[in-house]
């Protein structure tokens, strides 16, 4: 069972970071169009919700429980405005190349898509449990989390310039970042920001590297290899 988890995919390089963020604009753009023009009926105990076709792609509680299961994936690609798409691509593009590099595409794919689906799945478990139904979840932010989790343990020695002039080693950003969303998700100060997707994602990515690849992340944020 170990070596079938931990069996390596064929290293290939076919620039997947790419596609997903054309895919994501390209969302973006249909949504921007279509999304508020299209209706999609969701049935509840025999009254009629209808939804836009854009907040269809979303991951709503309430709709997942009748079975639009397909919104654990597609919640991924949607976005809330320009700004949100604009940040989470730019985000994917700065940390995503590279940890493809080094990763492969086909292994990429599978953490980003994984990583994301998983946290889709922790937090509709959350807002189930406090009874959040009809919240709409969408956006990236997720799967991204843990691509920055995944650079900064593949390149924990990485020094990155934030706004250009403030140099902070990868590590100590992620981490920041994820101090951040659980001082939100705790003082609940976050507004509309899913900060509790943010975690799932860099927690699901944490287990990644130890279950699939063996590796204690935390070992390599610190420097011990």
């Amino acid at each position: 069972m170990n070596n079938i988890i931990r069996k390596p995919l064929k290293y290939q390089q076919f620039n997947v970071v790419y596609w997903l963020i054309g895919i994501n604009i390209l969302v973006f753009i249909l949504a921007e169009v279509f999304g508020s023009k299209i209706n999609v009926y969701l049935e509840i105990e025999k009254q009629k919700y209808i939804l836009t076709l854009s907040e269809s792609m979303a991951m709503i509680p309430l709709a997942v429980m009748r079975g639009w299961v397909w919104s654990f994936v597609t919640y991924m690609f949607m976005h809330g405005n320009f700004t949100h798409i604009f940040f989470n691509m730019f985000g994917l593009f700065m940390f995503g190349v590279h940890v493809e590099r080094q990763m492969g595409s086909l292994e990429f794919l599978l953490y980003y898509l994984l990583t994301g689906i998983m946290a889709g799945i922790f937090s509709f478990v959350v807002y189930f449990f406090t009874g959040n139904l009809i919240i709409a979840l969408v956006g990236a932010s997720g799967a991204l989390f843990a691509v920055q989790l995944a650079y900064a343990v593949i390149f924990p020695t990485s020094i990155i310039n934030v706004w250009g002039i403030i140099p902070i080693r990868a590590p100590l950003l992620v981490l920041g970042f994820t101090v951040l969303s659980l001082f939100f998700v705790i003082s609940g100060r976050g507004g509309n920001v899913a900060h509790l997707t943010h975690l799932a994602g860099f927690g699901f990515g944490w287990l990644y590297f130890l279950i699939r690849f063996g590796v204690d992340p935390w070992r390599r944020l610190i420097g011990r290899n």
